[in-house]
């Protein structure tokens, strides 16, 4: 079964902490972060429209400025999440440019801010280019059980973690991974065809069986229907794929149970182990794992995958070593 989710470092292991999440059959994608990106391409980054940023310090927001660049004169909603303060930080990076005639724009660019905060409440701010990105402020919500994002598909959970700021680590959860069977489909004698994201959507929407679903027939003539009850024997359901993302954290028995706790079973975890075992109290010191702690943390964790990233540069050249520590600690293999 093909997974929906295709994530990549963008700037490998010692670069700037950004995570890349392309969606399968989907012209959208999710970024963890938003170092440097400029060695995406522009199309990928044009298909960005949610982006979970863990905290404000420089090698983890300082993309912003490009995403932006390329966005300018496109219809296009971004939405932004961050901890405690993060709209006022998009805010004056917006009000850092001279914006003229924006109101004459035939395109919108709408960026839309969450913030996440402890008692899990959500507020949310909205910058729109025809205003000249002034802040609009939008109704808050709360955040059941840490949940930032939801949609059919899957949903997005967030942990406050400390890392001499307030900083979020993330789980992206695939609602259900619903794979479709071609040979059931030949043997019922039904097409392929865009109907099939229709089948998989109301599934993954839990609707009932008389819920009718319209197949595409030749070109000229009209979907027949069929009530989803009928179609369920093509397709098989299975637990949907999971996604940790954690980075700049201390490592304290509160950080470890809040990160164990988000991305228990994850079947990938990204996970920062920026200083070597050897260097763990310079690691305490400046509030970062090391390679052990990381490769604890996934083991403990359950994750299937772990990949580590933010390597401090001081182990430039020593990337297997470093490895080798996380996966001793963790006791597995990495991808």
């Amino acid at each position: 079964m093909r997974p929906l989710f295709h994530p990549s470092l963008v700037n490998g292991r010692y670069g700037d902490p950004t995570v890349y999440v392309d969606t399968l059959f989907e012209k959208r994608s999710v970024l963890f972060d938003i170092g440097d990106i400029a060695t995406l391409a522009p199309r990928k980054i044009q298909r960005i429209d949610q982006i979970f940023v863990s905290h404000a310090h420089i090698d983890h927001f300082v993309g912003f400025d490009h995403l932006l660049r390329l966005s300018v004169g496109r219809e296009k909603t971004v939405r932004l999440y961050g901890p405690s303060g993060f709209a006022q930080r998009v805010y004056h990076k917006l009000q850092g440019y001279r914006w003229d005639l924006v109101d004459t724009y035939e395109s919108d660019l709408v960026f839309i801010v969450s913030e996440f905060a402890p008692p899990h409440a959500i507020s949310a701010t909205q910058f729109r280019l025809k205003t000249g990105f002034a802040a609009e402020p939008v109704a808050a919500r709360a955040a059941c059980h840490g949940t930032l994002h939801t949609e059919a598909t899957f949903r997005v959970s967030a942990a406050v973690l400390e890392h001499h700021t307030a900083c979020l680590g993330f789980a992206l959860q695939e609602a259900a991974h619903i794979n479709i069977w071609k040979n059931r489909l030949q043997e019922r004698g039904l097409p392929v065809g865009a109907w099939l994201k229709s089948l998989k959507r109301a599934v993954a929407e839990d609707r009932p069986d008389d819920h009718l679903i319209g197949i595409d027939g030749p070109v000229g003539s009209d979907a027949r229907l069929e009530p989803l009850g009928r179609l369920r024997d093509v397709l098989t359901v299975t637990p949907g794929q999971k996604i940790g993302y954690v980075t700049d954290v201390a490592d304290t028995p509160a950080n470890r149970a809040a990160i164990i706790a988000l991305v228990e079973n994850a079947d990938i975890l990204f996970i920062e182990a920026a200083f070597a075992e050897a260097d763990a109290a310079l690691a305490r010191q400046r509030a970062h794992l090391t390679t052990t702690a990381a490769g604890e943390i996934a083991r403990q964790a359950k994750v299937r995958r772990i990949e580590p990233f933010h390597f401090s540069p001081r182990y430039a050249g020593g990337e297997e070593h470093m490895l080798n520590e996380v996966m001793t600690a963790f006791g597995g293999s990495h991808g």
